[in-house]
C-alpha cells in the first residue's frame, strides 16, 4: 500500500508559548501515524510542515515512477516533455525508435530496477544483428535523454547510462565484422557515366512521347544545385528569379505521422514549414542546367506563381515519399545502385570541391567554405566530413620534388 497524507497539518500554541503542529498520515501497511513539528512561532512550524509535505510528495512521486513500466514511464516523458519541445518529424523519430528498439527488450522492465547492464544489452542486441551505427547511437542517445530526466528530477536515485557507455565506433563496426573506414569513402556519389544513365533513363519517354517518369527534371535540378529533398520539394514558383539566375529558400516540406495533440491517428500529412537549420535559408545561384530544369517542370505541370514548382496533380505540395519512390524507379530502370536522394546533394558538392577538368587541362573548383555556404552547412567541416567523396587519384606524384 501507498503512504497517504490525511491532513495538509495543524497548528497549535501551547500553555508556556511555543507552537506545535502536526499531521496525520497512512503508512505502507495502512495505519494511522502523525508527525510532530515545534517552534518558536506559528511561521516557523509552518514552514517545517510546508517542507515537509513537498518532501512527502516528492516521495510518493518518486516511488510511482521508479516502480513504473519502463514503456508506460518513457510514454509519458516522450508525450510530456518532448511533444511540445521538438518539431514533429523529431518527435516521430523518438518515438519510432522508443516503439521498435527499446520497448520490445526493455519495456515491461521496472523503472527503478534498470541496471547498466540493461543498457548494455539493448546496445549489443542491435549491433548483433547488423543495425547501422547511427541507429544503435540513436536508441542511446534516447536513454541518455530520458534517464537525464529522471536523475535531475530525482525521480530515481542514479542514472544507469552513467556506467553504460555508448560502444566505441572502430569497436562497434569490428563486432560486425565491417571495417571503420574514413568518412569521406562512405559519401555516396554518381560518377559522370551514372550521371549520363540516370538521366537518359529519367527523361526517357513512351512511343507517343509522353514522359515515363514525371517531374524528372527535378533530380536534375537537385543535381545542380545541392537542395535537400525537403528544400526543393517546398520551393514556390515565386521563390525563383530567372533573371538574376538565383533562388530563394524560405521553407521545408516534411512529412510526419498524422496526430490529435501527441496521440498518432491513421495516416501521414505533409508539412511545411522552416527549414532545417538557421544557415539553411540562403539564396542559391542557378547555373544553366538548373534553369533548364525549371522551365521543364514549369512547362509539365504549373499552377501560378504561388504554387509550389514541383506540384503533385492537384497544384498542392509533392509528397516526399511518392517523390522518392520515384527516383528509386528511374534507379532500378537504369540498372544504377540504389542511392539515397541525398547522393544528388553529395555528388553536387564533391564536383566543386574535387573540381571539374576544364579543356585547358586545368582544375575548376571552390574551396569548401564557399561549397558549405551553397549547402546551407554553418561550417566548412561538416562539408568535408560529411558531404564530399575525396578524390586522392589527384595526388599522384604531388610528392615529387620534395624528396628529403
Amino acid at each position: 500500500m501507498q503512504k497517504k497524507l490525511l491532513t495538509s497539518g495543524n497548528i497549535f500554541k501551547r500553555t508556556d508559548g511555543r507552537w506545535n503542529g502536526v499531521i496525520w498520515y497512512l503508512d505502507e501497511q495502512g495505519q494511522r501515524k502523525r508527525k510532530s513539528f515545534c517552534g518558536t512561532s506559528k511561521p516557523e512550524v509552518k514552514e517545517k510542515i510546508t517542507e515537509y509535505i513537498a518532501a512527502f510528495n516528492q516521495q510518493l512521486t518518486i516511488t510511482d515512477e521508479s516502480k513504473a513500466k519502463l514503456q508506460d514511464s518513457m510514454d509519458n516523458w516522450l508525450k510530456v516533455f518532448k511533444f511540445p519541445s521538438v518539431e514533429r518529424g523529431t518527435y516521430d523519430r523518438l518515438e519510432c525508435t522508443a516503439k521498435h528498439q527499446v520497448y520490445p527488450l526493455i519495456g515491461d522492465k521496472i523503472v527503478g530496477d534498470i541496471t547498466p547492464a540493461d543498457i548494455k544489452t539493448v546496445l549489443n542486441h542491435w549491433m548483433n544483428e547488423g543495425y547501422a551505427y547511427t541507429t544503435v547511437k540513436k536508441v542511446y542517445n534516447i536513454l541518455t535523454d530520458y534517464f537525464r530526466y529522471l536523475t535531475q528530477q530525482e525521480l530515481i536515485p542514479k542514472n544507469p547510462m552513467l556506467a553504460a557507455p555508448m560502444i566505441k565506433k572502430a569497436n562497434f563496426l569490428a563486432a560486425q565484422g565491417k571495417e571503420n573506414r574514413p568518412t569521406f569513402e562512405l559519401v555516396t556519389t554518381f560518377s559522370p557515366s551514372e550521371i549520363e544513365r540516370f538521366k537518359a533513363e529519367a527523361f526517357r519517354t513512351w512511343g507517343n512521347r509522353q514522359r515515363i517518369y514525371q517531374q524528372s527534371a527535378a533530380y536534375t535540378l537537385m543535381l545542380n544545385t545541392g537542395l535537400r529533398t525537403g528544400e526543393v520539394l517546398g520551393l514556390l514558383n515565386s521563390d525563383i528569379d530567372l533573371e538574376r539566375r538565383v533562388l530563394h529558400l524560405q521553407r521545408g516540406v516534411k512529412e510526419i505521422s498524422r496526430r490529435e495533440g501527441p496521440e498518432i491517428t491513421s495516416g501521414r500529412e505533409v508539412k511545411v514549414g522552416k527549414l532545417k537549420t538557421a544557415s539553411s535559408k540562403r539564396d542559391v545561384p542557378l547555373n544553366q542546367a538548373a534553369v533548364d530544369a525549371i522551365l521543364d517542370l514549369r512547362a509539365e505541370r504549373y499552377f501560378g506563381e504561388n504554387s509550389p514548382l514541383i506540384p503533385d496533380e492537384r497544384g498542392s505540395y509533392t509528397r516526399p515519399v511518392n517523390f522518392r519512390k520515384r527516383y528509386y524507379r528511374i534507379l532500378e530502370a537504369a540498372g544504377l545502385e540504389r542511392k539515397g536522394l541525398h547522393s544528388l546533394r553529395h555528388t553536387f558538392a564533391t564536383n566543386l570541391v574535387n573540381g571539374v577538368k576544364q579543356p585547358d587541362g586545368t582544375i575548376k573548383a571552390l574551396s569548401p567554405r564557399q561549397v558549405a555556404d551553397l549547402l546551407g552547412h554553418s561550417t566548412s567541416e561538416i562539408t568535408e566530413l560529411y558531404y564530399v567523396r575525396k578524390d586522392t587519384a589527384r595526388l599522384a606524384g604531388i610528392t615529387a620534388g620534395f624528396e628529403l
